[in-house]
């Protein structure tokens, strides 16, 4: 979820547009400017400046994949999916959200800026915690995008923290069809993710995401095993 709201120096100041409750804390929509901004419980989750980090995390779990069916875990302002949208290698995009509130934001005031991704008529959104979603459904899919919270170690909601670990890794890669790319973006890196990554799939690469300040934005690329 990009950072570049928090590196701005000047700019509007951000006023609340809509603040939601929710049984995981108060979500926050805050405009500044031309610009969104989602917020947390006062943690920043993400913005609509830049989005380079997050659609790069589509474009490389689609690269070489034809007819491509793709899961898209977490909304946010709607980067992702519109670069799936814009792709031409997914034939079925199905992303899961847990907050209805972020999907409605994404529908109406954001929807400019992501291009009104959700009216694509290959998208189906559901709204429901993701490894939830898994275990009921029982699909399958070329490509797994996994963008919930800010990655494995900065979590504002710790239970996301089992989506990162072993066994939430492992359910992932049940859900993947042989060879199936797995793509995860995170705040920074982290070493012993990239460890339990290594541990459960193969051919692991970190894509690296200058920003302005701090470390850099990172999306971790893993394949499924060929015979998974």
């Amino acid at each position: 979820m990009d950072r570049s709201s928090q590196t701005a120096d000047v700019g509007p100041r951000p006023a609340v547009v809509e603040h939601v409750a929710t049984p995981r804390g108060e979500l926050v929509l805050r405009r500044a400017g031309d610009h969104f901004e989602i917020i947390r419980d006062g943690v920043f989750l993400m913005d609509t400046r830049g989005g380079r980090s997050e659609r790069a995390l589509v474009e490389a779990a689609l690269e070489g994949r034809r007819s491509a069916r793709l899961l898209i875990g977490g909304l946010g302002v709607g980067f992702s999916l519109q670069a799936a949208v814009s792709s031409p290698e997914a034939s079925e995009i199905v992303v899961v959200e847990i907050e209805r509130a972020v999907v409605r934001w994404c529908g109406g005031y954001l929807r400019r800026t992501n291009g009104d991704c959700l009216r694509d008529g290959r998208v189906l959104v559901v709204v429901s915690d993701l490894l939830e979603y898994l275990r009921r459904a029982g699909d399958r899919f070329d490509a797994i995008c996994l963008d919930i919270d800010n990655g494995p170690e900065w979590l504002s909601a710790p239970d996301n923290a089992v989506l990162y670990s072993g066994a939430g890794l492992r359910e992932l890669a049940r859900h993947l069809l042989p060879g199936g790319a797995l793509a995860v973006w995170s705040f920074a890196p982290s070493e012993s993710f990239a460890a339990r990554l290594q541990g459960i799939f193969r051919d692991v690469a970190v894509l690296a995401f200058p920003v302005a300040r701090g470390p850099d934005d990172v999306v971790y690329l893993a394949r499924a095993p060929d015979d998974c």
